[in-house]
């Protein structure tokens, strides 16, 4: 069974001094499809949610941010700022070292929950990933807290896979369903600022991920339009990459009754020769895991209790 690869590409913003793009079309005056703005700088990224004092409570107590501030706005700028008529927002900006975040409450007119069938795969934002000094702590922590899994636990990226070897990773839900991810950096991977010694639990963000559906056109929008450089690259897959991005079940809230994306999505159904008396069968389904000498996985579409 072939898996489907996930690639993550993780930019950082460049300081762009005069037209944004390469030496080459710097240089070519005939070239009219590169913007002529100054990007200077990512921003705080926002987070709709639907009770502020929830997540300022989550973020703050769990994770250890600051809140900074905290300010209400409305009004006709408001309104084309985000594109929502009569618009009040409250928005509390909150960091944790040098990254911040900023939560925005719709106070008027109230927004949709995250859909309840959002998979890991959908087109849109996917989350923030924040660096913890220690993971099997960073967990104990979660766990302490009864956070939502997004993943069933904490993954070790594998030693093939180069770019990516030895990392430590592991999601799961805000109070209004935002994924999160917590990562720890082995030697020699990450930013320098991240192996320093704080004395702290959760360090900082070090990036934040958007799914998109073709990977060279957004890097076109992204890099060669907003000015943004590549910072790095790696294309995850296999088993442990299975286990960081399960996908919601439509229906199911208990996270310990979740499946994989690539599970979910296979109905081949196959059989094996000899004796099958101690295959494991689905409670739900009563389709068969089978352990003899050739191993087959065999699943039913739609069965949300398999393993």
């Amino acid at each position: 069974m072939r898996f489907r690869n996930f690639a993550f590409l993780v930019f950082t913003a460049a300081l762009i001094a005069g037209s944004i793009g390469s030496k080459e079309a710097q240089s070519s005056p005939q070239d009219t499809s590169r913007a002529t703005a100054q990007i200077i700088a990512v921003g705080p990224i926002q987070v709709t949610v639907g009770d502020m004092d929830r997540s300022v409570d989550f973020y703050s107590r769990v994770l250890t941010f600051e809140k900074i501030s905290d300010s209400e706005v409305a009004g006709e700028d408001v309104e084309r700022l985000f594109g929502v008529f009569g618009a009040r927002v409250r928005i509390v900006k909150m960091k944790l070292g040098d990254e911040s975040i900023e939560l925005v409450q719709f106070l008027a007119p109230r927004g949709r929950a995250i859909p309840a069938d959002s998979r890991s795969n959908d087109l849109w934002f996917q989350h923030i990933a924040i660096i913890v000094s220690d993971m099997d702590q960073a967990y104990q922590v979660l766990r302490q807290n009864h956070v939502e899994h997004a993943s069933s636990g904490p993954q070790r990226l594998p030693d093939w896979n180069k770019n990516a070897a030895g990392i430590k990773a592991f999601y799961f839900k805000d109070p209004d369903e935002h994924p999160v991810e917590i990562l720890e950096f082995p030697e020699g991977k990450g930013a320098a600022k991240w192996h320093k010694t704080s004395g702290r639990l959760f360090l900082g963000i070090d990036h934040t991920a958007i799914a998109v559906s073709d990977t060279e056109s957004s890097l076109k929008f992204y890099r060669d339009v907003l000015g943004l450089r590549v910072a790095g690259e790696s294309e995850n897959y296999g088993t442990e990459q299975e286990h960081l991005n399960w996908n919601r079940i439509p229906g199911i809230s208990d996270s310990s009754r979740r499946t994989p994306y690539s599970s979910r999505r296979t109905s081949e159904r196959r059989s094996t020769p000899g004796n099958h008396s101690d295959c494991a069968g689905c409670r739900s389904c009563g389709t068969k895991t089978h352990r003899g000498k050739n191993k087959v996985r065999i699943f039913r579409r739609g069965c949300e209790s398999h393993p």
